[in-house]
């Protein structure tokens, strides 16, 4: 909890997180929720998704594209890790 007295380079503030949950916060309550389970289990996985590949300035939908493209074709989906954690 206190990690950042020792690690001046992390901030006191929990902003970041609080910006990182506004957007899925925002969906929820425009979009009243969902309905059933894997409702529930699409909305958290594609807003992760979202939240991930935005963090690492790649295009969501170009990803997602080609995700379904790999999936139908029976390829490797490609990672959502950076390229160079996913080579380690």
């Amino acid at each position: 909890m206190w990690r950042f007295l020792s690690e001046p380079e992390l901030p006191p503030t929990n902003n970041l997180a609080e910006r990182c949950l506004r957007r899925p916060v925002l969906w929820r309550k425009g979009n009243f929720g969902t309905d059933s389970a894997a409702g529930s289990r699409f909305v958290e996985r594609i807003l992760t998704v979202v939240a991930t590949l935005k963090a690492q300035d790649r295009d969501p939908f170009d990803y997602l594209v080609q995700a379904h493209q790999d999936y139908a074709a029976g390829r490797r989906v490609a990672s959502l890790l950076p390229a160079h954690v996913a080579g380690t």
